[in-house]
């Protein structure tokens, strides 16, 4: 009777060791939500500069240096660009409602979309920010760590 016991006292501890271990394998394999830092200060899949975006989307930011019809050109911080879809679904912010008109080359963005294959971003939003602004407290980067 005692062998019984120790038998079903060992497989619960198998099985429940077996779970803890698969749950945090599971977990260390999982992107964080939207908007949450990773553990080195930065947000999920965030290449630098002023994108700040997962693989669905998030925050880009810098100033229009093209604009076109139904896209503008920003240039980023670290002096990359990103070309941005704008389309008339996207609302253009600024201190009072604003439309693409107000997109002028110069004008300090953030922009918030879902990154697309081709590694534009299609804009869901658009911040006009003041001259001078800088998104992100002082839009540099530190590792906390």
């Amino acid at each position: 009777m005692n062998t019984k016991i120790f038998g079903v006292i060992a497989l619960i501890a198998i099985v429940g060791g077996g779970a803890f271990y698969g749950g945090m394998t599971y977990a260390k394999s999982q992107v964080p939500a939207r908007g949450q830092f990773t553990g080195n200060g930065q947000f999920p899949g965030g290449p630098g500069g002023g994108a700040r975006a997962g693989a669905n989307g998030g925050i880009t930011f810098g100033e229009i240096i093209a604009k076109d019809e139904s896209s503008i050109t920003i240039k980023m911080p670290d002096n990359s660009t990103k070309i941005v879809l704008v389309g008339s679904n996207a609302q253009v912010m600024k201190s009072t409602t604003g439309s693409l008109d107000d997109l002028a080359i110069g004008t300090q963005v953030t922009i918030t979309g879902p990154a697309n294959s081709d590694g534009s971003v299609t804009a869901e939003s658009v911040q006009i920010r003041p001259e001078g602004s800088v998104p992100f407290g002082n839009g540099t980067r530190t590792n906390p760590n």
